[in-house]
């Protein structure tokens, strides 16, 4: 907006919600509206940050006549904050996780979101997606995929545990973690290899060509054409040694791969920006998949539970993988959990009509009843998991749609139920509107903060008399000292609610511990070779995802009564987005107001003629509340996980020397080496240990707080208070600026309240 304009940037004519009038045509769909709405947001950031650009100029332009050292730091500060707010706020994603069991159907549902079938590699008789993928759109025209592979130093990690489950001096019974072994080492070194020792296979040179940068990209002009180059890299094989295609070959790189991300061309039907996440139901032996599999269910906001819907109304996989992804909202930065039943077009009707007496119902009707019976039922099976487990305040506690029931297929073949009726536009709709209202708080966030600068440089010209400045300087710091003391005591006291929960999970732990044990080691599966799962568990520190039994967390199986009692208190108290009264926000929030009110009184002893210094010092205090707040939300994760961490390690002897075991009765041996070692750890207080180390992280994020907000109120006063005298007069005119960007945020505000 060019300086001297009459009008605020953004106009009055445009609101962000878009012309009204449009609204009212009759073919318009719910997402030309958002469309308008997106676009809006677009056009207010592009002002944002040319207001930023143009004032972060002036200010540069400004340095050179500077030479007062004090003055100069102060400019130089203020400028780099302008410069450093993010101006392409609508880039930053927002992750979107598809959490299932194999075969559950999110790559197929995925195709169907982003209006592509048969994008992602499906298959009707076997599992396919093998590693993490994401896809987002960009503005560009080519399609592209970047293949990224382990390293050197991260496949012989994992190629160690492989050779410890294929022994030859085992048994040769069927097994499925054993044939899995063998495939990915016979994938990489060739066929026999899978019966050399480690240090035979390290000298050897693999069959396959690795590119040395261990990432492989491929740009298409078509979505079919990446499909073909890329599908093969991220499906699991399924074909038996010998009876290899050429597209086969391409796959024997596998074992290989860390995770895909797939960058498609911008289409309207997912915003710029929302990175879908295809993540694998269990994690995976290799350490670093592994670590990224946590890694992505926590940093994901959104959470789709996915499974098919013949296995949500028999097998329990899917309550399950909701018990994971609930973790999410404790140690991760998910907002949102549903549950999505795929396949919901999968009825066999004349079952159904005797089963429910109806014999007339057709399959239409039949399938839209079935799945709104099963939407009720397990909603209320979720609602009461998420009400013991979550604060009563969250959104999601209290959602409408926790259940959605899609059907790809028929999404693409219309022969019995409508677009509509198969909820693929539905998911498509929450997508965009979550998407909408993240962005446009982070935007409001932006604006506020520019704000608060240009705040400061408004109240700079009143800033004479370097000992008057250092007066009021250190009056503000005696009161700041005082409250961030006060906050301390506020934090402790924020986590004794989690204190007795603590002890009493302990004890539960103690109590019940062997039967954790039973649940892992001497259940009856079924089938046969369960020892190598085990030497499997063992090898991977006690973590292992198998294909046949699941995720096996011997570790968290052992703190899951502490968890138990700890979640909703722990919950409560690290919600930091919602902030109910028992939360640490609270503490953080009655921090700020009593700083707001300490500097309100000081406006009437030390700044009575500057009523723009006060404002920015309020609104610098809610910066540095907020950056507070960011510590903890980067710190809760490692908290929560504490527990188990301290646990493994106590464990590790006893994972070696079980996974060590060989010989005859090797299951028994193993089982009888865990169930020793366990019970001599919990005598010598493994539990207590891990509820000190529990402690311990608390009292570290207290102190991290504290030093964190000491450190930036000091630079705050030393910047607010620093003496101007020589720039009386030269400051750069920012107002118009400072008034545009306050009609942005009124505007944002006003949208966002209607």
């Amino acid at each position: 907006m060019a300086e001297g304009s009459s009008r605020p940037c953004g106009g009055s004519d445009d609101s962000l919600e878009g012309n009204p009038k449009k609204k009212c045509r009759r073919d318009q769909t719910p997402e030309d509206g958002e469309q308008g709405t997106l676009k809006n947001c677009k056009r207010m950031q592009n002002e944002l940050k040319t207001i930023l650009e143009k004032s972060s100029q002036k200010l540069s332009q400004f340095l050179p006549v500077i030479s007062q050292p004090g003055a100069r730091e102060g400019i130089l500060y203020l400028r780099n904050r302008l410069i450093s707010l993010k101006p392409d706020i609508l880039m930053d994603p927002i992750y979107i996780g598809l959490f299932g069991s194999t075969g559950a159907g999110k790559s197929t549902l995925l195709n169907a979101i982003i209006d592509k079938n048969f994008f992602l590699p499906v298959s009707g008789s076997s599992a396919c997606t093998s590693c993490v993928v994401q896809i987002n759109t960009s503005r560009s025209k080519q399609h592209e995929a970047k293949i990224h592979l382990l390293t050197d130093e991260e496949w012989k990690d994992e190629l160690k545990g492989l050779v410890a489950l294929v022994d030859p001096s085992e048994d040769s019974e069927d097994n499925s973690e054993r044939s899995e072994a063998a495939l990915k080492i016979s994938a990489i070194y060739g066929k026999g290899a899978e019966n050399k020792s480690y240090e035979e296979l390290c000298r050897m040179k693999p069959i396959i060509s690795i590119p040395p940068s261990r990432c492989t990209i491929f740009r298409e002009t078509t979505a079919e054409e990446l499909s073909d180059k890329m599908c093969p890299y991220i499906r699991s094989p399924t074909i038996a040694a010998g009876e290899m295609t050429e597209e086969d070959r391409k796959m024997q790189i596998w074992p290989l791969i860390k995770n895909v991300e797939v960058t498609l061309p911008y289409s309207q039907v997912i915003p710029e920006g929302v990175v879908f996440v295809d993540i694998p139901g269990t994690g995976d032996f290799n350490s670093k998949r592994d670590e990224m599999w946590k890694e992505n269910i926590n940093k994901c906001s959104v959470i789709w539970v996915v499974n098919s819907f013949q296995r949500i109304l028999g097998e329990k996989i899917h309550e399950m993988l909701l018990r994971e992804g609930m973790k999410a909202f404790q140690s991760g930065m998910c907002r949102d959990i549903s549950l999505v039943a795929t396949k919901s077009d999968d009825l066999n009707l004349e079952e159904y009509r005797w089963e429910k007496k109806k014999k007339n119902i057709n399959k239409h009707d039949a399938i839209l009843e079935r799945n709104e019976a099963v939407k009720q039922e397990k909603s209320r099976m979720i609602k009461k998991k998420l009400e013991e487990k979550l604060p009563n305040d969250l959104e999601v506690v209290h959602k409408a749609d926790l259940v959605y029931t899609v059907s790809a297929r028929e999404y693409w073949q219309k022969e019995i139920l409508s677009k509509e009726e198969t909820e693929i536009p539905k998911l498509r709709e929450y997508v965009r509107k979550f998407y909408i209202k993240q962005k446009r708080n982070v935007l409001m966030d932006h604006t506020m903060e520019a704000i608060t600068i240009f705040s400061l440089i408004w109240s700079l010209r009143a800033n004479k008399h370097a000992q008057y400045q250092l007066a009021k300087r250190n009056h503000l710091r005696e009161i700041i000292v005082q409250k961030i003391a006060d906050l301390e005591k506020d934090i402790k006291e924020c986590f004794l609610p989690i204190e007795q929960p603590l002890k009493e999970g302990v004890e539960e732990a103690k109590k019940s511990y062997k039967a954790a044990i039973r649940s892992i080691l001497s259940r009856n599966h079924g089938y046969q070779g369960y020892h190598q799962t085990l030497r499997a568990v063992c090898l991977k520190k006690g973590v292992y995802a198998s294909r046949t039994f699941y995720r096996i967390d011997i570790n968290s199986s052992l703190a899951q009564p502490i968890y138990e009692k700890i979640d909703m208190n722990f919950g409560k108290v690290f919600r930091i987005q919602m902030g109910t009264c028992s939360t640490l926000k609270t503490c953080l929030d009655a921090f700020k107001e009593a700083m707001q009110q300490k500097l309100q009184e000081a406006q009437i002893k030390l700044m009575a003629d500057n009523e723009h210094k006060l404002a920015f010092l309020k609104q610098e205090t809610d910066f540095i509340v907020a950056e507070a707040e960011k510590l903890v939300l980067q710190k809760k994760a490692e908290i929560y996980q504490s527990l188990v961490v301290s646990i493994q390690n106590d464990l590790l002897l006893c994972y070696e020397e079980a996974a060590a075991v060989r010989g005859q009765q090797a299951y028994q041996r193993m089982q009888t080496i865990l169930s020793n070692g366990i019970m001599r750890a919990v005598e010598s207080g493994m539990f207590e240990r891990a509820e000190n180390s529990m402690r311990e992280h608390l009292q570290n994020m207290k102190e991290q707080i504290t030093k964190k907000l000491e450190e930036d109120f000091s630079n705050m006063l030393s910047l607010a208070f620093c003496p101007w005298d020589q720039l009386d007069g030269k400051l750069p005119d920012l107002q118009n600026e400072f008034l545009n960007i306050n009609f942005i945020h009124k505007t944002l505000q006003s949208a966002t309240t209607s």
